[in-house]
């Protein structure tokens, strides 16, 4: 029998599910739209129906197909408890008990649950460049920043099954507003639309600067278009991305100081940009480390194949899960 499981990410606008072998290849995949009504039975219906028929879909494909477990992540997905709980971009409120919902639905030997940045973590140490590491950091550069960390071959929860938001520490004291209402957060800066605020701040300070980014409102500008600019050589570009390294790779060396980990893996977006990120990220860490340190932690790009990472990291869950 081919062994299989099933990712499923729940977003804020869409929620991308599919079924995943054992070398992290994905057999079939669907989505559908993570509803603004807020009724989370409906929303179960509709999910459970995608994934039946995604299941009928690959068992076309194949008859001796094994469907070992669903693994999901969330915002404020809570391992522990099975629990989405409070998550400010979904519409469901308060504490939503998805396990015990989706169990009901699918008699299968596993279903799990954790945030989408722990799923990443997970699935790079399943599939990806993490395969051989006990002791690793995932850091998820996107709309926010989040981060999973794996000690000692362990995804660290913590005591209540929220531990890992490196991007919710302090950076700027009285600095930017996070999404998450406090000032400073390495999120406001280091995240894709924080490289976008980098980029306007900088337009202001020098005036323009002669900067191709001056005929792009707020709105229109993104962090690819600071990229691409940047690849044209512009000077306010280029900038943002130093400045935004140069933040980040000061929180890295924090990082480093806390868990001694062998890696640090950036995935997302902004990765795209490649040395413009990594460059000035990883000579600021090196700026801020105890000696000795230095010269041990490399920060790699994530192997998770980008337009399926977020299944193929739900879905290690449940081969992590059936590992123990």
């Amino acid at each position: 029998m081919k062994k299989v499981a099933i990712g499923i990410d729940i977003g804020g606008t869409n929620t991308v599910f599919g079924v995943v072998d054992e070398m992290g290849q994905v057999l079939v995949k669907n989505n559908i739209p993570t509803p603004s009504h807020g009724d989370v039975d409906r929303y179960i219906t509709d999910l459970s129906a995608g994934v039946q028929e995604m299941i009928e879909s690959v068992k076309q494909l194949s008859s001796d197909i094994e469907i070992l477990g669903i693994g999901i992540g969330a915002p404020n997905g809570n391992y522990y408890n099975g629990t989405i709980e409070y998550a400010p971009n979904l519409s469901f409120r308060g504490v939503v008990p998805l396990v015990e919902l989706v169990k009901k639905r699918f008699d299968l030997p596993v279903v799990a649950l954790t945030n989408d940045a722990n799923a990443a973590a997970i699935g790079e140490m399943i599939y990806g460049g993490a395969k051989n590491m006990k002791n690793f950091v995932m850091i998820t550069l996107g709309t926010g920043l989040g981060s999973g960390i794996v000690v000692n071959g362990d995804l660290v929860y913590g005591h209540d099954g929220f531990a890992g938001e490196i991007g919710h520490t302090v950076v700027v004291p009285n600095g930017r507003a996070c999404g998450c209402g406090t000032p400073g957060h390495l999120e406001a800066y280091c995240s894709a639309p924080g490289i976008k605020r980098t980029a306007f701040e900088l337009l202001a300070h020098y005036n323009g600067g002669g900067s191709e980014l001056t005929k792009y409102t707020f709105d229109e500008l993104d962090a690819k278009m600071v990229f691409e600019a940047a690849e044209r050589g512009d000077k306010i570009a280029i900038e943002a991305f130093e400045r935004t390294g140069n933040i980040l790779g000061r929180a890295l060396a924090d990082t480093v100081h806390h868990l001694s980990p062998e890696a640090i893996f950036l995935f997302g977006g902004p990765t795209a940009a490649g040395d413009y990120i990594f460059r000035p990220t990883k000579e600021a860490m090196e700026e801020y480390l105890l000696p000795i340190f230095a010269n041990k932690v490399r920060i790699l790009p994530s192997e998770l194949k980008s337009g399926s990472a977020a299944i193929v990291g739900a879905s290690a869950l449940v081969w992590n899960e059936l590992s123990k």
